[in-house]
Parts: C-alpha cells; sequence; structure tokens
C-alpha cells in the first residue's frame, strides 16, 4: 500500500506534500489507476495529522480527475500521467544519486541542495521560454 511522508522543514502546507506525493506515485509508476490510496483516518493517524488536512489533499486529487471517493469503499486512483518510461527513470536516478553522493561529499547539506536544484530547474525553463 502507498505510504505517504512529510517534510516538516519544506515551507510546504501537509496536505499540498501528499497531492506531490499521489502525483509523484502516478508519474513514477508507484501507483496506478484502480489502485486504493489509505483511507483518510489511516494517514492522519500515521502522519499524526488533522483528518482534514487529509481530507483536503484528497479533495484536491479528485478535483483534478487523479482519485475517486468511493463512499464506504475508499479512495482509489482513477487518474494517469504520462509515466517516465522504467529504463528511463532507472538510468536517470543512478546519475543523480551519483550527482547526490558527489554534492554531499563537496558538503552541501539537504537545504542547499535543494536550492541549487531548484535554481537549474528555473534557469531551465527560463531558458527554454526564451527559445
Amino acid at each position: 500500500m502507498f505510504a505517504f511522508r512529510l517534510d516538516a522543514r519544506s515551507g510546504v502546507p501537509t496536505y499540498l506534500q501528499l497531492v506531490e506525493q499521489v502525483r509523484r506515485g502516478l508519474l513514477l509508476g508507484y501507483l496506478s489507476d484502480g489502485d486504493r490510496l489509505p483511507t483518510v483516518r489511516e494517514v492522519a493517524a500515521a502522519l499524526v495529522v488533522n483528518p482534514n488536512t487529509v481530507a483536503k489533499a484528497y479533495r484536491e486529487l479528485e478535483h483534478a480527475g487523479l482519485v475517486d471517493a468511493r463512499g464506504g469503499q475508499g479512495t482509489y486512483v482513477v487518474g494517469s500521467i504520462d509515466r517516465v518510461p522504467a529504463a528511463t527513470y532507472a538510468r536517470l536516478s543512478r546519475d543523480l544519486r551519483g550527482w547526490l553522493a558527489a554534492a554531499r561529499a563537496a558538503g552541501l547539506d539537504h537545504e542547499q541542495v535543494r536550492a541549487l536544484v531548484t535554481a537549474a530547474l528555473d534557469d531551465d525553463t527560463a531558458r527554454a521560454g526564451a527559445a
């Protein structure tokens, strides 16, 4: 079953972290059409958060057409997102892990790595937009 994690240091609201994890799960093939998500109660208990926060995330996912809440049965994945092909994912994941090891060896902490990756993504987006 799919499990959620929270990063209290991210500055991202809890419900958005949950939404992004489901989206990422779909992108990477961890979730697919028909999969059942943990109940609101299960997620709230596991993460020690207010059930309303989890319900808000699930409503957001439902509004995006990615899940369907079935009364008394649970919340199921009904949408899909173009997935990263498995071979591409494996290769890029291996390369990224190597890069992360080099960043750690250079003394960068989690926040610095995140800032560097975000800046690179922003630069790439700006370059693509200018082309």
